[in-house]
């Protein structure tokens, strides 16, 4: 039987047969568990599996299929390296928030350098427009202004208004979709307006440290009335790459890559080389200067990667 896994809670997984749609509650067996991974997870939400029914209809995953793409997080067990979030993902959603939670830059720019490994659309939706002041909301549209300049592509966003909310629909409509942010960024809340009666659990913002509580604490696929599904996952503290060469990371940033081939060497890292293109236009401000600060942490981390 082939299925779909939409729910994992580490030990335990929800298949969804995809004929009949009906959901079993299954495990794996002893064999993934002995493959040697850097991954905490052998299995994931949006995984494409065959498995087997034995007695009490409880299902056991005999195969995973090839993942087209994937999105991991660091992991918090040192024996590993990283926590697979989501597979098979047609739009990955990061749910950017001025204030209540602070969203940095240097979080975005991580996500979307792993989505251009990962080979995934990525969309910014800029959240809780409806709580900023004036000179706050420049600031979001300043972001917001430098982010479509580089390609990609943002959505101002509330809940609570329901500002652009249709938009976004059409956008989700029929696709597999994960929302990403910081907790208390308004996953779960964004979730409830898309797909009112899901009733997903949300959290206020800690007072102490205006940071989120975490509300979700497994990831699991719902299903939209207007059509696709969309992944909920726990909040997520930093993203992962594993796997990459220091010289591949130029290759996730494009306004980095676009600008290498004026670069006097052709395998010119950007760091200190002679003529270089890039630090020109560091200069110049025609690259940001956040987003070459994340450039090049990721590079210090590919190389003390290798090293291992």
């Amino acid at each position: 039987m082939k299925g779909k896994i939409i729910k994992s809670t580490g030990s335990w997984y929800q298949v969804l047969e995809l004929e009949t749609n009906k959901i079993f509650e299954a495990r794996i067996r002893g064999k993934f568990k002995l493959i040697k991974t850097r991954l905490t997870n052998p299995l994931a939400v949006g995984d494409f599996v065959e498995f087997q029914l034995e007695q009490d209809d409880i299902a056991w995953i005999t195969k995973i299929e090839p993942r087209s793409n994937y999105l991991i997080r660091k992991s918090v067990n040192l024996s590993k390296e990283a926590h697979i979030i989501a597979s098979n993902i047609d739009l990955a959603c990061f749910i950017f928030t001025l204030k209540h939670p602070e969203t940095s830059l240097g979080f975005l720019d991580r996500f979307l350098a792993c989505c251009e490994a990962y080979n995934i659309t990525p969309l910014i939706l800029f959240n809780k427009i409806d709580v900023l002041h004036e000179e706050e909301i420049e600031i979001v549209k300043d972001i917001e202004f430098l982010y479509q300049e580089i390609g990609y592509d943002a959505l101002e966003i509330s809940s609570y208004s329901k500002l652009n909310l249709d938009q976004l629909q059409e956008i989700l409509k029929d696709k597999t979709s994960v929302f990403f942010g910081h907790s208390g960024c308004g996953k779960s809340t964004l979730v409830n307006a898309l797909q009112p009666g899901l009733n997903l659990k949300t959290s206020e913002i800690s007072d102490t440290h205006l940071k989120g509580k975490h509300t979700t604490t497994f990831a699991q696929m719902h299903f939209w009335d207007f059509g696709g599904n969309v992944i909920d996952t726990p909040g997520v503290r930093e993203f992962a790459m594993i796997d990459i060469e220091k010289e591949e990371v130029q290759h996730y940033f494009p306004e980095i890559f676009k600008k290498r081939e004026e670069c006097k060497f052709h395998n010119c890292l950007h760091i200190n080389e002679p003529k270089c293109a890039v630090i020109d236009a560091l200069e110049t401000g025609e690259i940001q200067h956040s987003r070459y600060a994340t450039y090049i942490k990721l590079m210090d981390e590919a190389e003390e990667a290798s090293q291992k």
